[in-house]
Parts: structure tokens; C-alpha cells; sequence
């Protein structure tokens, strides 16, 4: 079996994390997103955007999931201020490419988001996750991370997505 782990993300894996988003999206978010949305996940704006997502520093942290040479997974995650000032933890990524699922890497890059998480001084987290979505909701459930109340509707230019706000410690831990 290949090694598998998480690292920080560099220039050289901006292609990977689109391919992975492109992927991911395309199988589970198919009939709830339009064409327009998969079609931008490979746009040269998206590969500026992850470009620059490498080199956020700043509370912002980028990571990949390998096993062997393949790049299979990603997560981002920042610590920043909302509205109301308050400091806010929140995963806003965490893909792992359909045919590398459950091997442990959406684990591994959540621990390794929350462990960057609490060293920029939070003790919980949050992240949104579609209503649809049941796999990446129960994912989320396994790592203690429940729905807090608070809900959202995105407006996708054809339809509405709805999201739901998960919550939880940052004190997380891999087993095994």
C-alpha cells in the first residue's frame, strides 16, 4: 500500500486541486448545479484563483492529500474576522477525489486543517456544507462536527443550492 499523507500546498499542485474540484463537483453536485458552474472550475480564472490561494499566508492554509505520486485530495481553511468582528475557524473546502474516498484522507486533511486552525488561536470551527450532500454531511458528523442552525441558500444562476453550517471542535485527533 502507498504512503499516504497531507502537506501545505505548492504552485505545482494548482492542476491537481482543479482536476480534484472538477471531479468531486461533477459527481456529486450533478443535477444540483448548472453546466456554467463545472465549466468555471477549470477556467484560467480558477487556476489564478488556487494560484493565489497557495500564497494567501495570512491565517489562510492550503493543503493536499497524496498517496504514492497522486495528489487526491485538498482542503482550505482560514481564520479571519466576520462582520460582527468576531473571529471565525471555517473549513470552506474539503474535496477528495470520488475513486480515492474512504482511505482516510478527508480525515487526515480535516486534522490537518484544525490543527492550523487552533495554532491561529481557535478552539472550533465551521464550515457549509450542501443540504444534498449526505456523504460530506455524514463525514463531517463522524468528526463530531453537527449542523448548528444556521442555514443559507446560494443562488447558482438557474437555481438555488441550499447549504447547511456544521460546527465543531478543532480538537481533533486521527486514530490509526
Amino acid at each position: 500500500m502507498a504512503t499516504a499523507t497531507v502537506r501545505p500546498a505548492t504552485d505545482d499542485d494548482v492542476g491537481a486541486i482543479m482536476a480534484i474540484q472538477d471531479r468531486t463537483w461533477r459527481t456529486a453536485y450533478a443535477g444540483l448545479l448548472p453546466e456554467e458552474a463545472f465549466a468555471g472550475l477549470t477556467s484560467d480564472a480558477a487556476r489564478s484563483h488556487w494560484s493565489d490561494a497557495v500564497h494567501a499566508g495570512d491565517g489562510f492554509h492550503l493543503f493536499v492529500a497524496v498517496e504514492g505520486d497522486e495528489t487526491v485530495g485538498f482542503a482550505a481553511a482560514a481564520r479571519y474576522a466576520g462582520a460582527d468582528g468576531m473571529a471565525i475557524a471555517e473549513v470552506s473546502t474539503l474535496l477528495v477525489e470520488p475513486r480515492w474516498g474512504r482511505r482516510g484522507h478527508g480525515g487526515r486533511l480535516l486534522a490537518a486543517a484544525a490543527a492550523a486552525l487552533r495554532e491561529s488561536g481557535s478552539d472550533s470551527g465551521r464550515t457549509w456544507v450542501a443540504e444534498a450532500d449526505t456523504a460530506s454531511r455524514n463525514f463531517y458528523s463522524r468528526a463530531g462536527w453537527a449542523p448548528d442552525g444556521a442555514v443559507r441558500t446560494l443562488d447558482t444562476g438557474t437555481s438555488t443550492l441550499r447549504e447547511v453550517r456544521h460546527a465543531g471542535t478543532l480538537d481533533l485527533h486521527l486514530i490509526g
